[in-house]
């Protein structure tokens, strides 16, 4: 061991730098009132953004132009401020820009709907909901962000038949650095630098997104052993439109929803119900009670929690006494629960699945390590997108969450579960959700994204003077 007097007190180096590492990857979060502060949290409130003085609010895309005309500084959008603090984060001097007055639908077709980037996703969702439309692309989990956040990060869902929403986009309208306007649309050679662009190529404000007819599906929930988990999730994805699983690990057992298009009996009971979703079978299933109530007693000691506690809660009780459902896609896949927490995901070429989820396996028999929740599982099509994780593969994502104590803290068998974890995937090729939290040091950008160059080269034309980067965009691409 190494040693070092530090502010008086004999000090375990290794133990002390990997505390520092995790404040930085994982931060604390600050629980304080934050309404009367001058200072602008990310939602999670575990990272300053910047200043309100600091903050505008364009209503129009004619505002936001001049803007940028009238400023010099480095640019960012806060969206939801659901991201990192580190992707949002600006100088003090600097510009942030709330667009949440820049939403709504701008204009309608027969195969497309155009929505202003502010937009929510849930009222994306309500809104094509209400034309009998839908996307093509399954929801995530969560439905609060903006519509360019969201996409500009590579959000997705589920199923091989599609990717991310950003794979939706026909045509996405941006403000530049100096303030004019340009329209990429698929037929251009750098619309797949524009699809994922992390906010640093330009102010996205409206995006033209395909749709197609409204439909309705059935899920089916099982509770099955991880024995075959390998080969059983290549089989669910093949024969399901759309696939889901959480992997309680320390139970080796998984809890599965596979959907399929609703039958005509199903479709008319939901019409019949006032478009609420339907269950199925005079039963439910207990068979994952045991596990649901050992993984919440742990979640409890995790978060210092006692009693019933918080919504976190609530993401893993829904697993008790399940059933089959139908209804549509935004009602089965987008019922996620805003809580904050520590979310990492990576994804892993489908094909290296199998592999990787042996070697998941072997390393928890060899380290028993603390599991705070089930890992959760979901697979895509491939991306157009360059820096869409997706990019040009099939691609498995594995999911992995530590929910926040009520002071603030996080569980430190938890993290060291994530730390390692992430070394296990990034090793096998595996490429983060850039919204989420990730250790930047695993990644050799140009080796797991074939177009990184082609990436930069765009961002030097639309962006020479670098306004749309701060520390965490130049450490990318700089």
């Amino acid at each position: 061991m190494v040693y070092a007097l530090v502010n008086g007190t004999i000090t375990d180096l290794r133990l002390r730098n990997a505390v520092v590492k995790d404040s930085h990857l994982y931060p604390l979060r600050h629980t304080a009132n934050i309404d009367n502060e001058n200072r602008l949290w990310n939602w999670a409130q575990n990272s300053v953004v910047g200043l309100r003085a600091q903050l505008q609010r364009p209503t129009c895309e004619a505002e936001l132009q001049q803007l940028l005309r009238q400023t010099t500084g480095k640019v960012r959008v806060l969206g939801s401020r659901l991201s990192p603090g580190r992707m949002l984060g600006v100088g003090a001097q600097d510009l942030l820009l709330d667009l949440s007055a820049m939403q709504g639908v701008i204009a309608v077709d027969d195969e497309s709907v155009t929505f202003a980037a502010g937009t929510q996703l849930e009222q994306i969702y309500a809104t094509l909901t209400g034309m009998d439309r839908m996307l093509a692309s399954s929801p995530g989990v969560i439905a609060v962000q903006t519509l360019a956040g969201a996409m500009s990060t590579g959000t997705h869902g589920q199923g091989l038949d599609q990717s991310s929403l950003a794979d939706e986009a026909t045509r996405i309208r941006m403000v530049l650095a100096d303030g004019s306007l340009r329209e990429f649309t698929r037929d251009d050679a750098d619309f797949s630098a524009v699809q994922v662009g992390l906010g640093a190529l330009g102010i996205i404000t409206a995006v033209t997104l395909r749709t197609r007819p409204f439909r309705l599906f059935t899920c089916h929930k099982y509770a099955v052993t991880a024995d075959n988990l390998g080969q059983d999730l290549l089989t669910w994805n093949q024969q399901y439109e759309l696939s889901k699983a959480w992997w309680f690990v320390d139970d080796n057992l998984l809890h599965v929803w596979n959907a399929e298009e609703a039958n005509p009996q199903d479709q008319q009971r939901y019409y019949a119900n006032q478009r609420e979703v339907i269950e199925h079978g005079e039963g439910t299933d207990s068979s994952l009670n045991e596990t649901i109530d050992q993984t919440l007693a742990q979640m409890h000691r995790d978060t210092q929690i006692h009693g019933k506690g918080g919504k976190q809660f609530r993401t893993v009780t829904r697993f008790r006494d399940f059933t089959d459902i139908s209804g549509d896609i935004y009602q089965l896949f987008c019922r996620g629960i805003a809580v904050p927490q520590i979310n990492v995901e990576i994804g892993v070429p489908l094909a290296r699945t199998p592999a990787v989820i042996g070697k998941i396996k072997a390393w928890y028999a060899a380290k028993h390590p603390h599991m705070h929740y089930p890992i959760i599982l979901r697979c895509t099509g491939p991306s157009s997108a360059w820096l869409s994780p997706a990019y040009q593969q099939p691609t498995c994502f594995f999911g992995f969450v530590v929910y926040y104590a009520d002071d603030g803290s996080l569980s430190q068998e938890g993290l060291h579960f994530l730390t390692e974890v992430e070394k296990l995937l990034a090793a096998e090729g595996g490429r983060p959700h850039w919204g989420k939290y990730y250790d930047p040091q695993r990644y050799t950008w140009r080796d797991i994204y074939p177009q990184w160059d082609a990436f930069r080269a765009v961002r030097q034309q639309l962006d020479p003077q670098r306004r749309f980067s701060n520390d965490y965009v130049t450490a990318l691409f700089d």
